[in-house]
This record gives C-alpha cells, sequence and structure tokens, in this order.
C-alpha cells in the first residue's frame, strides 16, 4: 500500500470485515499517513464522503467496510475516477463466500475488474480451499506459504486424557498427558469439563481465551472459573484491576454488569456482542496489556480483533447449536501463539465421547470451499448488481449484462451452482423483475428487433435506491414511507423521522414485550401520539395485546415492530444513556449499541436516497442532523471529539474534561501531556489519538484549500475562450 501511494503515486483502497477492525487500522496507520503525506480515510458505518474529496497533491489510503467499499468503487465509477484507484487490498477474502456480505464483496471486485485494468488487486486469507476459482475470477496469481511465526500445537481433550492431533498417526492423534488436577466432588460437578485445570496451568502469567458455544454461556464459564480460582490471583495487578473496573464505570455512567465486577478481580472477562463498544474498548485494552488474563468469548472474537493468546480452549465443538465448520475451527485455533511475545502457542478443543468422530474429521478434513451468493441473494446481490450496472452505465443491455455475469465470480462457478435455470435465464427474469418494481425502464427509442440488444436506463426511483444501497426488499415501502411522511410530517419531536430511520431487517426480527410497549405509548405526548395516529398505530390496539386480549384490528406487524425500536432510539438520543435505555426496554446493551448503529447507517442511506429525489428536499437538511446524532449519540459538546477514529464517548468525555474540547485542541496536544493529564491512557493511544485528529483536521484544511483554488480558476467554458486544438 505504501508503495503504491508514495512511488506510484496512486489511491488504494482497503476492505475490511468489520467496523471495529477498520478503526483499529485508522488508528494504527494515520502516523504513517501524517510523516509521510498521505491521507487515511474512513468509510464505515455512516461515515465517508461521496464522491470522496478529489485532491491535487496528496494521495488517499481508504480504509473500508464490506458495504462502504462497494458504495466507494461506485461512486468512484460515476465520477470517472476508477482510474486513479492503483490497489484494492481485501482482508479476509473468504468472506466472498458469506451471504449477503459475500455478495457485496463480489459485486465490488467485479465492477473494478472490468472498469479498470489498471487496478491491482491483492486479496488474503488464512482459510481458503477452492483457490483455483478465485485466480480464474480476479485473474490472479496464486502466493501460499505454511511459515507461522509462532508454532502452533494443536491438542484434542476426552475426559482427563489430552491427545496431540497428528496427521500421521493412524486416527489422526496420539496421547500426550493425562491431567492430574486434584478434583474435589463439588467442583467436579460444576466444571465436569476440568475448564479450572486447563486455565490455572497458563494464566496469571500468560494469556488465554476460552471459545465458548453462546453468550450466556460465556458469562456463566467465566462466573464458575472464578469461584475456584485461589485467593492469590486477586493480588496479581491488582491496582490495575480497580482502574478497569472504575473505568467501565466511568464510561457506563457509574453502571457496572454484575459478572464483570465479581470476575475482573480475578484477571477473567467475557467478550460477546452483548457489550458496549466502550466497554469492549476497555477490556480488550486491559487483555492485550495482561491486566486480565482470560477472556471467555464467542467465535466472533476470532473474526474480530487482535487478541492473541498462549493458549486457545474450545469450550465445545459447535458455534451456539451447529457443530463447528473447520474454517471456523482453523479460525478460532488461529489465535493461540503470539508472535514477538510467546514461543509457543496450543489449542485445546474439549469434546464428548459422542462426537469424537466427527471431531476427528473436522481435524482431518481440508478447509469449506468458497461458493458465490450473487444469485441466492437476490435483493442484495444480483438485482442491485444489474440496477447499479445500468446505474452507472457500465452494461446497459441484455447482451452486455449477460458478459459481465460471466466474468464474476458466480460466472466462473455457474456450472456447479446452476441446476434448474441458465445464467441467461437468471438474467433476463431479473432485468424484468426489476423493471416490473419500477426501477428499470427499457428504452423506448431502440428500434432493434433482437430482444437481447435491448437497452434499459435506470428510473429516478432505482437511481435513488443505488444511490442509498438500500436493500431492494424494501426500497418501494421506503418510497411509500418517506412519500406518507410528507402528508404530516411531524417536527414536535424527533420521533417521526427516527421511526423513518429505524432499519427495515431490524424491525421484522424484532419482539416487542407489550406491558413495556404499552407503558412507553402511554408517555407519549400529544405530538408523539399524533406520529402514531398517523402510522395507523393506536394506543387501544397496544393496550388490548399488553393485557392479552384478542384484537380484530389488523395492524401491520412490522410497523408495530419499527414503532417499538423507534421508541428504543428516541429514548436513547433523549437520554443517552445505553444502561438506562436497557433497563428500561429489557434488552441487552449490545444490541442497544447494534440497533443504534444500525439507525445510524440506514440514516445515512436514506439520506442519499432522498437526495436523488426532488420531492423528499425537505428530508435533506433534517437527516444530516440525525445522523450526526445518531452517529454519534452523546450530549452535542463530545461531537467534535468523537469524529476522531477511536475516541468513544468515554474518553471523549475525559478529554473535554481535561480542557480539549475542540478537534484543533486534540491535533496541537502533546502525547506526553496527555499520558499526565488523562487517566489510563497509554503511549500508543495517546499518540494515536494526536495523529487520527492531525489526519481529520488536515483533511478538512485540505478540501477548503481545493474550494477556494476552484473559486478562483477561471471556468473551462468561460465565453471567449478558444480551445488550443482549434487554434492550431
Amino acid at each position: 500500500m505504501l508503495q503504491e501511494l508514495l512511488c506510484r503515486r496512486r489511491d488504494v483502497l482497503m476492505i475490511l470485515p468489520y467496523v471495529a477492525i477498520v478503526q483499529e487500522k485508522i488508528s494504527g496507520l494515520s502516523s504513517f499517513g501524517i510523516e509521510l503525506g498521505f491521507f487515511v480515510e474512513e468509510y464505515a458505518g455512516s461515515k465517508g464522503k461521496f464522491p470522496p474529496i478529489k485532491r491535487r497533491e496528496k494521495k488517499s489510503l481508504y480504509i473500508a467496510t464490506i458495504e462502504k467499499g462497494h458504495s466507494l468503487v461506485n461512486s468512484l465509477i460515476e465520477t470517472g475516477r476508477i482510474g486513479s484507484l492503483g490497489l484494492v487490498v481485501v482482508d479476509e477474502l473468504h468472506m466472498i463466500g458469506e451471504g449477503s456480505r459475500g455478495a457485496i464483496l463480489e459485486m465490488t471486485l467485479a465492477k473494478v475488474l472490468y472498469t479498470s485494468k489498471a487496478t491491482q488487486i491483492i486479496g488474503m486469507s488464512a482459510t481458503l480451499n477452492n483457490v483455483e476459482d478465485l485466480q480464474e475470477f480476479l485473474q490472479a496469481e496464486y502466493y501460499t506459504s505454511q511459515f507461522r511465526p509462532v508454532e502452533l500445537k494443536e491438542y484434542l481433550k476426552i475426559n482427563d486424557v489430552i491427545y496431540e492431533v497428528d496427521s500421521k498417526a493412524e486416527n489422526g492423534m496420539t496421547f500426550s498427558r493425562l491431567l492430574n488436577y486434584k478434583y474435589s466432588d463439588t467442583l467436579k460437578k460444576m466444571d465436569p469439563d476440568h475448564l479450572v485445570a486447563l486455565v490455572t496451568e497458563v494464566i496469571p502469567n500468560y494469556s488465554c481465551l476460552v471459545f465458548c458455544p453462546t453468550k450466556k454461556n460465556c458469562e456463566n464459564v467465566a462466573e464458575m472459573i472464578c469461584k475456584f480460582l485461589s485467593k492469590e490471583y486477586l493480588k496479581h495487578r491488582e491496582e490495575e484491576k480497580h482502574e478497569v473496573i472504575k473505568n467501565l464505570k466511568n464510561v457506563s455512567s457509574g453502571n457496572l454488569c454484575p459478572v464483570l465486577k465479581r470476575t475482573i478481580p480475578f484477571g477473567v472477562a467475557y467478550h460477546h456482542s452483548g457489550l458496549t463498544s466502550d466497554e469492549r474498548k476497555l477490556l480488550e485494552e486491559a487483555y492485550s496489556t495482561g491486566v486480565l488474563c482470560l477472556f471467555t468469548c464467542t467465535s466472533t472474537l476470532a473474526a474480530g480483533v487482535n487478541l492473541p493468546a498462549r493458549r486457545v480452549i474450545l469450550r465445545a465443538p459447535y458455534v451456539a447449536k451447529e457443530f463447528l465448520k473447520r474454517n471456523q475451527y482453523k479460525q478460532m485455533i488461529g489465535r493461540a501463539g503470539r508472535a514477538g511475545i510467546d514461543s509457543i502457542g496450543e489449542s485445546i478443543l474439549i469434546l464428548q465421547e459422542k462426537d469424537k468422530q466427527q471431531v476427528l474429521e473436522l481435524i482431518s478434513r481440508p478447509l469449506e470451499n468458497c461458493y458465490s451468493h450473487l444469485v441466492q441473494e437476490f435483493t442484495k446481490g444480483i438485482q442491485t448488481l444489474f440496477l447499479s450496472l445500468i446505474g452507472l452505465k457500465i452494461a446497459t443491455n441484455l447482451d452486455d449484462i449477460y458478459h459481465f455475469m460471466n466474468g464474476t465470480f458466480f460466472g466462473v462457478q455457474q456450472k456447479i451452482l446452476l441446476k434448474e435455470k441458465s445464467l441467461w435465464e437468471i438474467t433476463v427474469e431479473s432485468l424484468r423483475y426489476l423493471t416490473e418494481k419500477g426501477l428499470l425502464q427499457k428504452d423506448t427509442t431502440d428500434k432493434s428487433e433482437e430482444d437481447f440488444q435491448h437497452g434499459f436506463h435506470i428510473t429516478k426511483l432505482g437511481r435513488a435506491s443505488f444511490k442509498g444501497t438500500i436493500d431492494l426488499a424494501y426500497c418501494d415501502v421506503l418510497y411509500r414511507d418517506l412519500k406518507k411522511g410528507l402528508e404530516g410530517l411531524v417536527l414536535e419531536s424527533l420521533l417521526h423521522l427516527i421511526y423513518l430511520t429505524t432499519p427495515y431487517d431490524m424491525a421484522s426480527q424484532c419482539d416487542p414485550d407489550w406491558m413495556i410497549y404499552f407503558r412507553q405509548f402511554s408517555q407519549l405526548s400529544p405530538a408523539e401520539q399524533n406520529v402514531a395516529a398517523l402510522l395507523g398505530v393506536s394506543e387501544n390496539f397496544i393496550g388490548k395485546k399488553a393485557s392479552g386480549q384478542a384484537i380484530k384490528k389488523k395492524v401491520d406487524k412490522d410497523i408495530v415492530n419499527r414503532l417499538y425500536l423507534s421508541f428504543v432510539l428516541y429514548a436513547l438520543l433523549k437520554e443517552t444513556n445505553i444502561w438506562s435505555v436497557s433497563e428500561k426496554f429489557n434488552m441487552p446493551r449490545g444490541y442497544i449499541q447494534s440497533l443504534l448503529t444500525g439507525a445510524a447507517t440506514f440514516s445515512s442511506c436514506v439520506l442519499h436516497f432522498c437526495e436523488e429525489l426532488e420531492e423528499f428536499w425537505v428530508y435533506k437538511a433534517l437527516l444530516v442532523e440525525l445522523t450526526k446524532k445518531l452517529t454519534y449519540c452523546v450530549k452535542a459538546e463530545l461531537i467534535p471529539l468523537m469524529e476522531v477514529t477511536g475516541v468513544l464517548e468515554g474518553r471523549a468525555k475525559q478529554l473535554y474534561n481535561a480542557g480539549y474540547k475542540s478537534l484543533t485542541h486534540l491535533a496541537n496536544a502533546n502525547p506526553e501531556v496527555l499520558i499526565r493529564t488523562i487517566d489510563h491512557l497509554s503511549r500508543r493511544q495517546a499518540k494515536q489519538i494526536v495523529s487520527s485528529a492531525k489526519m481529520l483536521l488536515h483533511e478538512k484544511a485540505e478540501a477548503l484549500q481545493e474550494e477556494v483554488e476552484e473559486l478562483l480558476r477561471l471556468p473551462s467554458d468561460f465565453p471567449g475562450i478558444t480551445s488550443s486544438t482549434e487554434k492550431a
């Protein structure tokens, strides 16, 4: 990436699977940008400018999630700038075979390949099998290496015997040792898997991860282990553990999860999606510095942030109720062994006799193949692709679109994936569906008799859907909702706008608690009750649901669910306290946080959707503000500080109280002074905050500079200027 930015002087796009990893990379790479003179720009959640700012001198490194990377590529193609992208780097390339995100990644890469011969693509993965298909799709060379800086030893544990995984042995494993740990009867009952024995062999001097099948299981295992650890563990880095607890309370307005309160003094914590991002960040920092030595976690940690361990224990060969897949297993055990810290790493998979056969297959079989999801994901895959191909004028008739499809990953795998219909039939059907839905129109000027040369153009609704990256399953519903909103938009409170930006897919999975619903409903102001009435939801309906009476009046379940989630978001924006809202609605705080992130992202999508439709001009200014509120969900004075990557609410409060009130303050701060004035800030973090703030400030200044020069430049279409070719 540095070679591309500095030597070849072209922009680079790096695509990563999760927002947290995007932010981790931005924090890590901003200091390079400051020193070496390029920009590092964040494209994740609701962040990122479309089209990206055009720079005169400096080049940009865009770091993006899969979805935002796709929007960015679309935007560059649309503005004729895709040639300025010298390199696209995709981390965890195997995700191309995973659901709608895989389909989006495939579309992005297919468009880059088709529209820019000068852009290089590099894909990386540790868990890929059918590389030949991907090679053909990406027209790529393949480099592979078995080298691992730290050796990894794999073990299996059945009852109290530990076996080493050994591919040369007859049944794939050889006897390693017996676990001889003195177990009392109570301990045997509480810990039949001997987890306590296995973790105490490594902690507190080394770190350990215990992967559990479910979130609840993580918490139970953390508590169970702490019950049986000796009091000695409490003394290890005691002061620092108290600091962690104090910090957790600070970022959560004085609240602390009772489980963490009991486990952290022993150096143990759970890590799963039920935590808020502030809590997760604090726990990860404490783990990285060795203050916490044991995490009980779900499989998401394996694909997420970089938290290695001396020993990784898999509590069972299951993720939720599903049996472990080979590539999930590889991702999890890959966390063992820390380069530069440990000389070895080891993984232990605990299994019951009944699963033995399946586990032996698991450790010996090759990795799962990667298959395209472009066609399975209709509205988020093939139809979105066709809409954008026509909208971006990459391919506008049936023949060209079919030709494009043959060059995709799906095109490479069509023989394996297509059973009933041919690719041609699927292409024709999808175009027909988009035309019927009013997103595309056939060109009437086309006199060609040949159907396959028939041209298409995108309608206004189609353009709005593709610019807003709205899931096509919901684009007409969104249009209707916004249209209906215009008839009686209630602006006395934010509730109506929040309703319009509550994500449809989250609403369809929501299961309201009717008693809570009724309580919330009865507290609404008359203006807010108006909103509910406009949507066709009455207090009477909710009340009868809550009291368990049957009710005949049919109210659309999706509307009711969406309104319920709007109440959650509305409460959150009023109180900016996840804990109290979590208590009020009896929902996990991590879920509320992901609802908030989802709403912020969707709000920015709806904004782009409205920008394309003149009739929705009124929503534009309103949604810019709402998106900001949802993105940061904090008191207004903290927003400028939270624009800096890696500064979450807890940290922003500390900085604000220490007198750092703006981006300029942070950009000019001295990291050494920050360490002294801000509690629990490591030198690395202080440097990252300062360089991220500097980067943002430089970007803003440069953008203004561009604007000034643009204003002062003589327009190329100025009357009386003849082009040099005419003179010649």
